[in-house]
Formats: C-alpha cells, sequence, structure tokens
C-alpha cells in the first residue's frame, strides 16, 4: 500500500491538532512547523480535511484549526477517504467492480482480501490512538514479527 506524502501529513495535521490545548484553535503556522509540512501544502490539506467534516477552523487573531470531532472518533481510514479516496482500488476501481476471466478471475478475492485487511489496521486506528502513544493490540502484533519491519 503506498501512502501519499499529502496523506501522511494530513494524518500528521491531525494528530497535532488532537495533541493541542482543548478547545484551542491552532494556527496553521505552528501546526505547519511542529510537523515540518509545507504552509500553503498544509493550509490545502486542512482545506480537504474541513470539508471532509473531520476539521474546522476560524478566522481572525483569536482563530485556528481544531478537530471537527473527538480524536477518538476519528480512525485513519477516515483521513485517507479524505484526502485520497477509497482505500483499496486497483485502476481506479473498487474491487468488487472489476471483472476478471479465466485464470486470472481470483484476483478480484485476492484485492478484496487486501482491502478488508487495510481496513482492518486503519478503522481500527483512531487519531487518540496515535496520540497517546496506544495502538490497537492487533494492530501492534503486525509490527512484532522481524519481517514486518523488513522491505521487499
Amino acid at each position: 500500500m503506498r501512502i501519499s506524502a499529502k496523506t501522511d501529513y494530513a494524518i500528521r495535521a491531525a494528530v497535532e491538532l488532537a495533541s493541542a490545548e482543548p478547545d484551542a484553535p491552532q494556527k496553521g503556522e505552528r501546526v505547519a512547523a511542529a510537523q515540518k509540512i509545507p504552509l500553503r501544502f498544509l493550509e490545502n490539506i486542512l482545506t480537504e480535511l474541513r470539508h471532509a467534516g473531520l476539521v474546522a477552523s476560524r478566522r481572525g487573531a483569536e482563530g485556528g484549526y481544531w478537530l471537527a470531532r473527538p480524536a477518538e472518533e476519528i480512525a485513519l481510514a477516515d483521513i485517507i477517504r479524505a484526502i485520497d479516496g477509497p482505500l483499496g482500488s486497483v485502476s481506479g476501481q473498487r474491487p468488487q467492480a472489476l471483472d476478471y476471466a479465466g485464470s486470472a478471475e481470483a484476483l478480484r478475492e485476492v484485492w478484496i482480501a487486501v482491502r478488508a485487511a487495510v481496513r482492518e489496521v486503519l478503522e481500527a486506528t483512531t487519531v487518540a490512538d496515535v496520540v497517546a502513544g496506544r495502538l490497537p493490540e492487533h494492530v501492534r502484533e503486525l509490527t512484532r514479527p522481524e519481517d514486518a519491519w523488513a522491505s521487499h
């Protein structure tokens, strides 16, 4: 699975907002500096997250950004979908819409299984989990084998 830089930035921005003082809107400049994200890029990302209902904002001297919902209610999958669309697609199509013939027929089930496995991790892990450093046990379990850390 590939995570775009834009999605990585979006998740990091959400985590930064979640770790901020409650009821204190965060300036985009502060979030950008804290996470080393180019400000103009971050502002576009925050706008997309706002349109998706994940971030709220207010203009002015007392303005800034904050999470629109509690961090416990925002899964990493929500952010990825807001930025990049569906979690699993093949050539821009949802796996269940694919139609393979002959010896490749089982590939559709493979792509559906991959999407299901990705969902198991990304829908179960919330922004609050990342902030707290407490990932769901089944997610943490996937990181334990040494092979999980090897690049293939």
